[in-house]
């Protein structure tokens, strides 16, 4: 049985769509959504250095080189040049979040930015680190394993900070930021 809600008066079926906008691309949700995967299973779950810890720290790579190509031929909040946190950007929103006056981005905001690329680029570092040390030169390189986890790590931490952030940002600007980077749209 089919249930039809009451509408207000007037209201169109597709109000509810015309009130947000395509913001997040499939690649860029996807990515997003394979590194939280990835990191859950690889921080939590897999063995350290085993088969499907390595093969997962592959697919980071992979998506890290996919979502790199797109950050320049993407889509307009895809590309690198659309949301690169300048100083002065980050200045400005940390003064705006201060005085309670900041600018909505319908995209990466400058500090989400600045987490993204930071992520990204540990990110980086990880799958570099744990490729060496599956490499004869390093093999058994205490040193590179620590450093290897000492990364991955950092990135467990700068996450929850990123997750919390987006959380706090959803109540402030009453919209689920977590859910957008589900459905790929914002309110307009």
């Amino acid at each position: 049985m089919t249930v039809i809600s009451p509408r207000k008066e007037g209201a169109s079926p597709s109000n509810a769509a015309a009130k947000s906008v395509k913001v997040w691309d499939p690649v860029v949700r996807v990515f997003h959504w394979t590194v939280v995967v990835a990191c859950t299973l690889n921080l939590f779950i897999l063995e350290e250095g085993k088969y499907w810890h390595r093969m997962t720290g592959y697919v980071v790579a992979a998506a890290i080189g996919i979502r790199l190509i797109w950050g320049f031929v993407g889509t307009k909040h895809a590309l690198f040049s659309d949301f690169f946190p300048t100083p002065r950007k980050v200045i400005d929103q940390i003064r705006g979040i201060v005085g309670r006056n900041e600018k909505r981005h319908l995209g990466h905001s400058p500090l989400a930015s600045a987490m993204m690329l930071l992520l990204i680029a540990l990110l980086m570092a990880t799958v570099t680190t744990g490729w060496m040390t599956t490499l004869d030169a390093f093999w058994g390189e205490k040193w590179l394993e620590r450093l290897h986890g000492t990364i991955a790590n950092s990135i467990m931490v700068l996450a929850f900070i990123h997750g919390g952030a987006a959380i706090l940002e959803s109540w402030r600007h009453r919209e689920n930021l977590v859910w957008s980077m589900v459905t790929g749209r914002k309110k307009a």
